[in-house]
Protein backbone atom coordinates (compact mmCIF):
# COMPACT_ATOMS: atom_id res chain seq x y z
CA UNK A 1 0.00 0.00 0.00
CA UNK A 2 1.52 2.82 -0.93
CA UNK A 3 0.96 5.85 1.73
CA UNK A 4 0.68 9.68 0.14
CA UNK A 5 2.18 12.35 0.62
CA UNK A 6 0.88 15.31 2.68
CA UNK A 7 2.15 18.70 2.00
CA UNK A 8 0.47 21.79 3.52
CA UNK A 9 0.06 21.78 7.79
CA UNK A 10 -3.11 20.24 9.61
CA UNK A 11 -5.22 22.67 11.41
CA UNK A 12 -4.04 22.53 14.95
CA UNK A 13 -4.12 24.91 18.29
CA UNK A 14 -1.28 26.56 18.86
CA UNK A 15 -1.15 25.44 22.41
CA UNK A 16 -0.41 22.16 20.86
CA UNK A 17 2.54 23.34 18.52
CA UNK A 18 5.38 22.36 20.51
CA UNK A 19 3.70 18.79 21.22
CA UNK A 20 2.83 18.71 17.59
CA UNK A 21 6.59 19.28 16.75
CA UNK A 22 8.09 16.73 19.22
CA UNK A 23 5.92 14.02 17.83
CA UNK A 24 6.97 14.74 14.47
CA UNK A 25 10.92 14.41 15.50
CA UNK A 26 9.85 11.16 17.12
CA UNK A 27 8.24 9.51 13.78
CA UNK A 28 10.81 10.91 11.88
CA UNK A 29 13.72 9.65 14.21
CA UNK A 30 11.79 6.12 14.49
CA UNK A 31 12.31 5.45 10.99
CA UNK A 32 9.68 7.58 8.89
CA UNK A 33 9.73 9.20 5.48
CA UNK A 34 9.30 12.96 6.07
CA UNK A 35 10.88 15.54 4.34
CA UNK A 36 13.75 17.82 5.38
CA UNK A 37 11.47 20.57 5.20
CA UNK A 38 8.82 19.62 7.86
CA UNK A 39 5.77 18.05 5.64
CA UNK A 40 5.23 14.25 6.51
CA UNK A 41 4.00 11.47 5.03
CA UNK A 42 -0.18 11.53 5.57
CA UNK A 43 -1.64 8.47 7.57
CA UNK A 44 -5.44 9.45 7.71
CA UNK A 45 -7.47 11.73 5.85
CA UNK A 46 -7.99 13.62 9.28
CA UNK A 47 -6.75 17.15 9.61
CA UNK A 48 -5.33 16.17 13.04
CA UNK A 49 -3.02 13.43 11.60
CA UNK A 50 -0.76 15.67 10.10
CA UNK A 51 2.76 15.53 11.80
CA UNK A 52 3.82 19.21 10.68
CA UNK A 53 3.92 22.05 13.00
CA UNK A 54 1.13 24.56 13.02
CA UNK A 55 1.14 27.79 10.68
CA UNK A 56 2.02 30.94 13.15
CA UNK A 57 -1.43 32.74 12.97
CA UNK A 58 -2.80 36.21 13.40
CA UNK A 59 -5.95 36.10 11.77
CA UNK A 60 -9.16 35.46 13.08
CA UNK A 61 -10.95 31.82 12.75
CA UNK A 62 -12.15 31.95 9.04
CA UNK A 63 -9.43 35.00 7.58
CA UNK A 64 -7.56 37.66 8.54
CA UNK A 65 -9.19 40.30 11.28
CA UNK A 66 -5.96 41.48 13.02
CA UNK A 67 -2.32 42.83 11.36
CA UNK A 68 -0.60 40.32 9.46
CA UNK A 69 -0.64 37.76 6.72
CA UNK A 70 -4.34 37.04 5.72
CA UNK A 71 -4.90 33.65 6.57
CA UNK A 72 -7.92 30.95 5.68
CA UNK A 73 -8.95 29.05 8.63
CA UNK A 74 -6.30 30.28 10.63
CA UNK A 75 -3.64 28.20 8.79
CA UNK A 76 -3.47 28.39 5.25
CA UNK A 77 -2.70 30.51 2.43
CA UNK A 78 -5.20 32.42 0.81
CA UNK A 79 -4.19 31.02 -3.72
CA UNK A 80 -7.24 31.33 -5.28
CA UNK A 81 -9.98 32.92 -6.12
CA UNK A 82 -10.17 35.64 -3.12
CA UNK A 83 -6.87 37.25 -1.80
CA UNK A 84 -8.71 38.55 1.55
CA UNK A 85 -11.48 38.88 3.04
CA UNK A 86 -12.46 41.97 1.44
CA UNK A 87 -12.96 40.42 -1.69
CA UNK A 88 -14.85 37.80 0.13
CA UNK A 89 -17.23 39.78 1.08
CA UNK A 90 -17.61 41.87 -1.95
CA UNK A 91 -19.01 39.01 -3.54
CA UNK A 92 -21.15 37.86 -0.89
CA UNK A 93 -22.59 41.37 -1.59
CA UNK A 94 -23.06 41.23 -5.20
CA UNK A 95 -24.31 37.40 -4.72
CA UNK A 96 -26.81 38.46 -2.38
CA UNK A 97 -28.53 40.81 -4.57
CA UNK A 98 -27.88 39.26 -8.09
CA UNK A 99 -26.46 35.89 -7.78
CA UNK A 100 -23.46 36.67 -9.38
CA UNK A 101 -20.78 34.23 -9.73
CA UNK A 102 -22.25 31.22 -8.31
CA UNK A 103 -20.33 28.80 -8.86
CA UNK A 104 -18.04 29.94 -5.69
CA UNK A 105 -20.71 27.74 -3.65
CA UNK A 106 -19.46 24.91 -5.60
CA UNK A 107 -15.76 23.08 -4.17
CA UNK A 108 -16.01 21.29 -7.31
CA UNK A 109 -16.18 24.27 -9.77
CA UNK A 110 -14.05 26.31 -7.91
CA UNK A 111 -11.52 23.60 -8.23
CA UNK A 112 -11.48 23.28 -11.48
CA UNK A 113 -12.23 27.10 -12.71
CA UNK A 114 -8.61 27.13 -11.08
CA UNK A 115 -6.72 25.01 -13.45
CA UNK A 116 -8.46 25.92 -15.81
CA UNK A 117 -7.97 30.13 -14.88
CA UNK A 118 -4.91 30.46 -12.68
CA UNK A 119 -2.98 27.11 -13.78
CA UNK A 120 -4.20 27.86 -17.35
CA UNK A 121 -4.40 23.89 -17.63
CA UNK A 122 -7.05 23.70 -20.47
CA UNK A 123 -7.20 19.98 -20.55
CA UNK A 124 -7.73 19.40 -16.38
CA UNK A 125 -11.76 19.65 -17.01
CA UNK A 126 -13.00 16.42 -15.18
CA UNK A 127 -14.23 16.38 -11.60
CA UNK A 128 -13.18 12.99 -10.83
CA UNK A 129 -14.55 12.69 -7.12
CA UNK A 130 -14.95 15.16 -4.25
CA UNK A 131 -15.01 14.37 -0.53
CA UNK A 132 -16.55 17.55 1.86
CA UNK A 133 -16.12 17.52 5.57
CA UNK A 134 -17.27 20.84 7.32
CA UNK A 135 -15.57 23.87 6.04
CA UNK A 136 -13.04 21.41 3.99
CA UNK A 137 -13.15 19.82 1.04
CA UNK A 138 -10.46 17.63 -1.41
CA UNK A 139 -11.55 17.89 -4.88
CA UNK A 140 -10.04 15.03 -7.40
CA UNK A 141 -9.62 16.81 -10.98
CA UNK A 142 -8.18 15.39 -14.28
CA UNK A 143 -8.46 15.13 -17.97
CA UNK A 144 -10.15 12.14 -19.62
CA UNK A 145 -7.50 9.49 -20.88
CA UNK A 146 -6.86 9.13 -24.73
CA UNK A 147 -5.75 5.75 -24.34
CA UNK A 148 -8.97 4.24 -21.99
CA UNK A 149 -11.11 7.09 -22.62
CA UNK A 150 -11.71 6.97 -18.67
CA UNK A 151 -11.18 9.99 -16.01
CA UNK A 152 -7.66 10.07 -14.58
CA UNK A 153 -6.85 11.72 -11.07
CA UNK A 154 -4.00 14.70 -12.06
CA UNK A 155 -4.26 16.19 -8.45
CA UNK A 156 -6.53 16.71 -5.37
CA UNK A 157 -7.35 20.13 -4.49
CA UNK A 158 -7.72 21.33 -0.63
CA UNK A 159 -10.31 24.27 -0.50
CA UNK A 160 -11.82 25.86 2.60
CA UNK A 161 -15.07 27.65 3.01
CA UNK A 162 -13.39 31.51 3.52
CA UNK A 163 -15.33 33.86 5.35
CA UNK A 164 -18.59 33.69 7.53
CA UNK A 165 -22.37 32.89 6.87
CA UNK A 166 -23.81 30.28 4.78
CA UNK A 167 -22.97 31.88 1.29
CA UNK A 168 -19.06 31.51 2.82
CA UNK A 169 -17.57 30.59 -0.90
CA UNK A 170 -14.59 28.05 -1.27
CA UNK A 171 -10.98 29.25 -1.78
CA UNK A 172 -8.51 26.72 -2.95
CA UNK A 173 -5.75 26.32 -0.46
CA UNK A 174 -3.59 23.92 -1.76
CA UNK A 175 -3.15 20.39 -3.06
CA UNK A 176 -2.89 17.20 -1.05
CA UNK A 177 0.02 15.32 -3.06
CA UNK A 178 0.55 11.56 -3.96
CA UNK A 179 2.40 10.52 -6.72
CA UNK A 180 4.03 14.16 -7.09
CA UNK A 181 4.87 16.20 -4.28
CA UNK A 182 6.60 19.85 -3.98
CA UNK A 183 7.83 20.27 -0.31
CA UNK A 184 10.27 23.05 -1.26
CA UNK A 185 10.00 26.26 -0.12
CA UNK A 186 7.75 25.53 3.02
CA UNK A 187 4.23 25.93 2.47
CA UNK A 188 3.63 29.65 3.69
CA UNK A 189 6.95 30.84 4.13
CA UNK A 190 8.72 33.73 2.78
CA UNK A 191 10.98 33.07 0.12
CA UNK A 192 13.75 35.29 -2.34
CA UNK A 193 14.33 34.41 -5.79
CA UNK A 194 16.04 32.56 -7.26
CA UNK A 195 14.51 29.88 -4.97
CA UNK A 196 15.23 26.28 -4.94
CA UNK A 197 12.25 24.07 -5.61
CA UNK A 198 11.78 20.60 -4.57
CA UNK A 199 9.99 17.36 -3.74
CA UNK A 200 9.89 13.64 -4.75
CA UNK A 201 7.87 12.00 -7.76
CA UNK A 202 7.03 8.02 -8.56
CA UNK A 203 7.10 7.22 -11.90
CA UNK A 204 9.20 7.01 -15.05
CA UNK A 205 10.48 8.66 -18.02
CA UNK A 206 9.06 12.10 -16.68
CA UNK A 207 10.10 15.82 -17.30
CA UNK A 208 8.69 18.51 -14.76
CA UNK A 209 7.96 21.75 -15.93
CA UNK A 210 8.01 24.52 -12.87
CA UNK A 211 6.34 28.16 -12.59
CA UNK A 212 5.58 30.86 -10.13
CA UNK A 213 2.58 32.51 -10.43
CA UNK A 214 0.39 35.76 -9.56
CA UNK A 215 -3.10 35.38 -8.61
CA UNK A 216 -4.63 38.51 -10.09
CA UNK A 217 -4.16 39.13 -12.51
CA UNK A 218 -3.16 36.05 -13.05
CA UNK A 219 0.34 36.15 -14.67
CA UNK A 220 3.35 33.85 -14.48
CA UNK A 221 6.05 35.92 -13.06
CA UNK A 222 8.62 32.39 -13.26
CA UNK A 223 9.90 29.45 -15.00
CA UNK A 224 11.96 26.63 -15.35
CA UNK A 225 11.51 23.31 -18.12
CA UNK A 226 12.09 20.88 -18.71
CA UNK A 227 13.88 18.70 -15.72
CA UNK A 228 14.24 14.69 -16.61
CA UNK A 229 12.86 13.22 -12.98
CA UNK A 230 11.95 9.57 -11.89
CA UNK A 231 13.31 6.62 -13.50
CA UNK A 232 11.90 3.87 -11.07
CA UNK A 233 8.61 2.90 -9.55
CA UNK A 234 9.59 4.20 -6.13
CA UNK A 235 9.34 7.94 -4.46
CA UNK A 236 12.37 10.03 -6.19
CA UNK A 237 13.81 13.80 -5.15
CA UNK A 238 13.23 16.13 -7.31
CA UNK A 239 15.08 19.61 -7.75
CA UNK A 240 15.22 22.71 -9.70
CA UNK A 241 16.12 25.96 -9.76
CA UNK A 242 13.41 28.88 -10.35
CA UNK A 243 14.09 32.46 -10.82
CA UNK A 244 11.68 35.39 -11.41
CA UNK A 245 11.50 37.34 -14.66
CA UNK A 246 8.98 40.15 -13.19
CA UNK A 247 9.23 41.09 -9.51
CA UNK A 248 6.58 40.20 -7.26
CA UNK A 249 5.51 42.61 -4.49
CA UNK A 250 6.37 42.35 -0.96
CA UNK A 251 4.50 39.52 1.00
CA UNK A 252 2.50 38.90 -2.25
CA UNK A 253 1.24 35.34 -2.11
CA UNK A 254 2.53 33.29 -5.00
CA UNK A 255 1.49 29.76 -6.24
CA UNK A 256 4.43 27.32 -7.10
CA UNK A 257 3.45 24.49 -9.36
CA UNK A 258 4.96 21.66 -10.65
CA UNK A 259 3.65 19.23 -13.46
CA UNK A 260 4.64 16.31 -15.10
CA UNK A 261 2.83 14.70 -18.91
CA UNK A 262 3.46 13.71 -22.28
CA UNK A 263 2.69 9.86 -21.79
CA UNK A 264 -1.03 10.40 -22.23
CA UNK A 265 -1.95 13.86 -21.67
CA UNK A 266 0.15 17.06 -21.48
CA UNK A 267 -0.66 17.61 -17.72
CA UNK A 268 -0.97 14.01 -16.24
CA UNK A 269 0.19 14.93 -12.51
CA UNK A 270 0.31 18.67 -10.73
CA UNK A 271 1.45 19.44 -7.17
CA UNK A 272 0.88 23.31 -5.82
CA UNK A 273 2.27 25.03 -2.28
CA UNK A 274 2.19 28.43 -2.02
CA UNK A 275 4.23 30.70 -0.47
CA UNK A 276 5.09 34.79 -0.33
CA UNK A 277 7.21 37.23 -1.49
CA UNK A 278 10.26 38.19 0.88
Amino acid sequence: MITPFRRHPGRLGARRMMAVVLGAGLVLAGGGSGPASGTAFRTTSSELSATTAAVPSSSGAWGGTRPGPVLVAGHYQPVWPFGDLAEVRAWQRAHDKSGKDAWHLDPGKTALRFTRDLLRFKEINVEVGRSVQGRHARVKVGYRSSESGRPAVAAVVHLVRFGDGENAPWEVVGTDDEQLSLTTPAYGSAVRFPVTVGGKIRGVDESLRVQALRRHPARVLGSSCCEPAGGVETAQPWRVKLNLSSKAKRGEVLTLVVWTGGHVADVERFAITAVRAA
